[in-house]
């Protein structure tokens, strides 16, 4: 007797470190699973794994199906130090740590296809020995993808830094990119930072396609001229596929102290400030964020962390580790938590973002436009008051204020890199009593709206990775 048995499709998801780049590649490994019946093998690199990424990749709430791969750590301690920067000491640590992925993927038994980050370019060359199709998801936005696809071009027109241009960069098709929002790691060209950027972002064409964490409706100039203009059609550059919102969905405790409090709040009355997973102030800047929350005397939630005068990035390995150390009575103004305590909640490290951002009373997210707390923001309808601190963000920004209309940006002082009290308590007013506030929400609800239809069955992002999928999905029926 014959018996035909199906056999589900099998990929590799595969991720640099920093939770940035990890919840949305498991958010895909998710999808993949939950949503289009896929097999997924998760590859954890586990040199410098922050204690947040370990908890994460190893929660027993995966889903049957997703299976999480621990790749061997490696001592990479006479390659870096601790004033290597954020982008080389990522590249090291992946270039290191994949070294057996030829035999681990042999292993698994070739997948169908593997799913890469852009800090992960180095898969690239064994998926060619091994023939199996490769795929980036890029994680940023539609817009910054564009910039990175102009980048070599750029590099080679260029003679001076690029932060000694007279003008904007005009990237094809899209909106100009002032020279102070350009990423530190693409400003100054000498350094080791820019030419590992440089080596990732100049494989891109190197995929069978990238997705994207982002959908029709949100980025539609820089989609289209990602697929239409002569520019990018000449790079080649691979097919796109917005494939987004992909964002991490929270599941608090039921006496989680932030939802119990807000529970107890007028309807979009508070705002959520938190600076993304690994998000730090100066003493300065966050003594003058402290009183500008207490002179609005508007609600808040504020996320608080002990402040660095060090680099924003300096946290990204070491997520999660303060969590027992951290105490705000140290480091906010005296009297602070007293005199505000009938309005505001400051709760130490970490809050559940995703919760906080779905909850009716929440009215406003003050930011740092990290990619993931932007979708977040969109994803659940709330307008934004921009914060960015690293990385992309500042590009971030700048699209979600003068582009989508979604958020406000505060003014620092010239010359001093500080946000005084006075403007904090300005635009805090502003985004949640003001008219220019009310229009914004509207067009975060909006995109929430949007956002949903693209998600759903037959919406255009599910539509999008199923087209992927179809490229090398094959129903394998064994005979018995």
């Amino acid at each position: 007797m014959v018996v035909a048995e199906t056999k589900k499709p099998h990929v590799a998801v595969l991720s640099s470190p920093g939770m940035g780049h990890i919840i949305p590649l498991l958010e895909l490994a998710k999808c993949l699973v939950i949503d289009h019946g896929i097999h997924v093998s998760f590859l954890n690199i586990t040199t410098e794994a922050s204690t947040a990424q370990i908890q994460l990749l190893h929660s027993p709430t995966l889903p049957l199906g997703l299976d999480v791969i621990d790749i061997p750590a490696v001592d990479i301690s006479a390659l870096v130090s601790d004033d290597t920067p954020i982008v080389a000491r990522l590249s090291i640590n992946v270039e290191e740590s994949l070294k057996p992925l030829k035999s681990i993927l042999i292993e698994l038994g070739k997948p169908q296809a593997l799913f890469i980050d852009l800090f992960c370019t180095q898969a690239f060359d064994v998926c060619n020995e091994l023939s199996i199709p490769s795929y980036t998801f890029f994680t940023p936005s539609t817009s910054f993808l564009a910039f990175c696809l102009y980048l070599p071009t750029l590099d080679r027109e260029v003679e001076c830094e690029f932060f000694d241009l007279p003008e904007p960069v005009q990237v094809p098709g899209c909106s100009s990119v002032r020279t102070e929002d350009l990423l530190d790691q693409v400003r100054n060209r000498k350094i080791d930072e820019y030419k590992w950027y440089f080596f990732h972002i100049s494989r891109l064409p190197m995929s069978d396609g990238i997705l994207l964490n982002s959908w029709e409706d949100f980025e539609p100039t820089s989609l289209k001229a990602i697929r239409e203009h002569p520019f990018y059609r000449q790079i080649p550059t691979p097919p796109v596929f917005p494939a987004g919102p992909l964002i991490k969905h929270d599941k608090p405790e039921l006496d989680d102290v932030c939802l119990a409090w807000l529970d107890k709040q007028p309807l979009n009355s508070v705002l959520f400030v938190a600076l993304g997973s690994g998000g730090t102030l100066s003493a300065a800047q966050l003594t003058e964020l402290a009183w500008g929350l207490e002179l609005s005397q508007q609600r808040f939630i504020l996320v608080a962390r002990k402040p660095t005068d060090a680099s924003a990035s300096a946290t990204f390995f070491n997520v999660g580790e303060d969590i027992n150390v951290n105490d705000p009575k140290a480091y906010l103004p005296d009297g602070f938590l007293k005199r505000t305590k009938e309005v505001g909640l400051v709760v130490p490290t970490w809050a559940p973002q995703v919760s906080v951002l779905q909850h009716p009373s929440t009215g406003a997210f003050l930011s740092h436009c990290g990619w993931n707390s932007s979708l977040e923001s969109m994803t659940h309808g709330v307008p934004m008051i921009a914060w960015p601190l690293y990385a992309e963000q500042k590009m971030n920004a700048t699209m979600l204020v003068e582009e989508v209309g979604v958020a406000l940006k505060p003014v620092g002082i010239p010359g001093k890199g500080v946000v005084d009290r006075e403007e904090i308590e300005r635009v805090v007013r502003l985004v949640l009593e003001g008219e220019e506030g009310n229009v914004m929400r509207r067009k975060a609800r909006e995109l929430k709206v949007s956002a949903v239809k693209a998600l759903e069955f037959g919406g255009s992002s599910h539509q999008s990775l199923s087209s992927v999928i179809k490229e090398w999905k094959i129903e394998n029926e064994i005979s018995v």
